[in-house]
C-alpha cells in the first residue's frame, strides 16, 4: 500500500512543486524591481485569480473523485463520459469569465483595495492573464481525470512543462523585453495554452481507445449532470470559504500598508509551498480512496487513510524544522528589500506553526474528495470559517492587529482538519 501511495504522491509532489516555485519566482522577479509596489501588484493579481480558479477548482476535484470511482468499478464508458462532461463545463465557464472580465476586475479591486499605484499595476496584470481562463480550467479537468485513472505521471509532465515554459517566458519578458508585472502575466497566460496542448496530446497517446465508448446522450443527461453539479456545488461552497479567508487575509494586509502587504504576501508563500508538497499525498488519497470506495473495499480504504496520515505527519515535521532554521534565508532569496525583511521578523513564528497545524486538513480533503463526500467537506469549511477564523480575527484584531490575522489563519487550517476528523466515520464509512 505504501508503494501505491508513493507511486501517486511523488509525481504529484514533483508537479505541484513547480506551482509554488513559479509563484516564488514571480515574486522574486518583482522583488528586485526596486519597489515594493510590484510585489503587491503580483500578490493582488494572484489573489483575484485564486478567487476565480480556486472557485472552479471543483472541476479538478470532482473529476478526480468520479473518475477514480468509475475506474474502481471498471466502467470504461463512464470514465470517458466524466471527462467530456467536465471539459464541456470548463470551456463554457472559461468563455463566460472572458466575457465578464471587466466587471470581474472592477468588483475585485473594489473588494480588495490597496494603494492606487499597486491597483494600477494589478489591473494591467489581470487583464492580460485572464485570457488564459479556458485553458486553465480545462487543465484542471485533465489533471483530475488523469489522477482518477491512477495516472499521476501525466499531470506531472503537464505541470512541469507548463510551469517551466511560464518561468522562461516571464524571465524573457521581464529581463529581455524590459516588461514588469505585465510580462509575468503574459508568460503565465501563454504557458496555460502550452499545457493544454500537451494534455490533449498525452490523452490521445494513451486513452484514444476510450473515445468510441463516449455516449453524448449520457454525457449531457439530466441525471448525470444533476449528480455532477450536486457534488460540484458542495465543493464550490467549500472552495469559496477558502477563497474568502485568503482574500480577506490579503485585503486586510493591503488596507494596513504596502509594507505589511509585501510581508504577508511573502510569508503566506510558506503555507502555499507546504500545501503543494502535502497535496501530493492528498492527491494520492483522492485516487486510492476513490478506487477502493468505488470497488467497495472498506478494509483497504481504512488502511490507506491511516498510512496517508503517517506520511503527512512526517512531512509536516520536516517542514517545521526547515522553516525554524531557514526562514530568513528563504526571505532573502525572495526580496532584497531590507525593510520588508525586518518588518517580517515579528510574524515568522506563525510560519513555523503552519505545517503541523494544517497537514491534516490537506490529507482529509483528498480522502473526502475521493469518496465524493462533498456535503460533509462543505460543512467543515463553513464551520471553520464562521466559528473559528472570523471570531478569532475580529475579537483579537483591536489588540494584536496583524498577529490576529495570522493566528486566525493558523487556527482556521487546524480547525478544518479537526472537524473533518470528527465527521470521517459518518461521512465516508457509513
Amino acid at each position: 500500500m505504501n508503494r501505491d501511495i508513493l507511486r501517486l504522491a511523488v509525481p504529484n509532489i514533483v508537479s505541484n512543486i513547480t506551482v509554488p516555485l513559479l509563484g516564488l519566482i514571480d515574486l522574486a522577479l518583482m522583488g528586485h524591481m526596486g519597489s515594493e509596489i510590484y510585489i503587491g501588484a503580483i500578490a493582488i493579481g494572484g489573489v483575484i485569480f485564486n478567487f476565480i480558479y480556486w472557485g472552479f477548482g471543483f472541476l479538478r476535484m470532482s473529476t478526480s473523485g468520479f473518475a477514480a470511482q468509475a475506474f474502481g468499478e471498471k466502467n470504461k464508458t463512464e470514465t470517458i463520459n466524466i471527462l467530456a462532461r467536465a471539459l464541456a463545463v470548463a470551456m463554457f465557464t472559461g468563455l463566460v469569465i472572458l466575457a465578464l472580465q471587466l466587471p470581474v476586475a472592477w468588483a475585485s479591486f473594489k473588494l480588495i483595495g490597496g494603494s492606487e499605484e499597486v491597483e494600477l499595476l494589478a489591473r494591467e496584470y489581470f487583464l492580460i492573464r485572464v485570457w488564459a481562463a479556458p485553458a486553465a480550467l480545462s487543465l484542471f479537468v485533465f489533471s483530475g481525470w488523469f489522477l482518477g485513472m491512477q495516472n499521476a505521471r501525466y499531470p506531472m509532465i503537464i505541470a512541469i512543462s507548463a510551469n517551466v515554459a511560464n518561468i522562461l517566458l516571464s524571465v524573457l519578458f521581464v529581463f529581455g523585453l524590459n516588461m514588469k508585472s505585465e510580462g509575468v502575466a503574459l508568460g503565465t497566460a501563454l504557458s496555460q495554452y502550452i499545457g493544454l496542448l500537451i494534455a490533449i496530446f498525452l490523452f490521445l497517446k494513451k486513452y484514444k481507445s476510450l473515445l468510441p465508448r463516449l455516449e453524448l446522450k449520457t454525457v449531457f443527461g439530466i441525471k448525470q449532470f444533476s449528480s455532477f453539479f450536486k457534488v460540484n456545488t458542495d465543493i464550490f461552497i467549500r472552495s469559496f470559504c477558502i477563497i474568502l479567508v485568503f482574500t480577506f487575509f490579503t485585503s486586510k494586509s493591503a488596507s494596513t500598508n504596502d509594507t505589511i502587504l509585501a510581508v504577508n504576501s511573502l510569508l503566506i508563500q510558506m503555507l502555499l509551498f507546504f500545501s503543494f508538497f502535502i497535496d501530493g499525498f492528498a492527491f494520492a488519497g483522492e485516487a486510492l480512496v476513490g478506487k477502493f470506495f468505488g470497488a467497495r473495499q472498506r478494509d483497504k480504504l481504512i488502511k490507506v487513510v491511516k498510512l496517508l496520515f503517517v506520511w503527512g505527519l512526517g512531512l509536516a515535521l520536516a517542514f517545521t524544522v526547515v522553516y525554524f532554521a531557514g526562514i530568513n534565508f528563504i526571505l532573502r532569496l525572495l526580496t532584497s528589500q531590507e525593510d520588508v525583511i525586518q518588518s517580517a521578523q515579528p510574524f515568522i513564528i506563525w510560519v513555523i506553526f503552519i505545517p503541523l497545524a494544517s497537514f491534516s486538513s490537506f490529507i482529509w480533503d483528498g480522502i473526502y474528495i475521493g469518496a465524493t463526500a462533498s456535503a460533509a467537506m462543505r460543512n467543515t469549511l463553513i464551520a471553520a470559517t464562521l466559528l473559528v477564523f472570523a471570531p478569532v480575527y475580529f475579537l483579537l484584531n483591536p489588540v494584536w492587529e496583524n498577529h490576529a490575522l495570522w493566528l486566525a489563519m493558523v487556527l482556521f487550517m487546524f480547525a478544518r482538519g479537526a472537524f473533518q476528523t470528527l465527521l470521517f466515520k459518518k461521512a465516508i464509512l457509513k
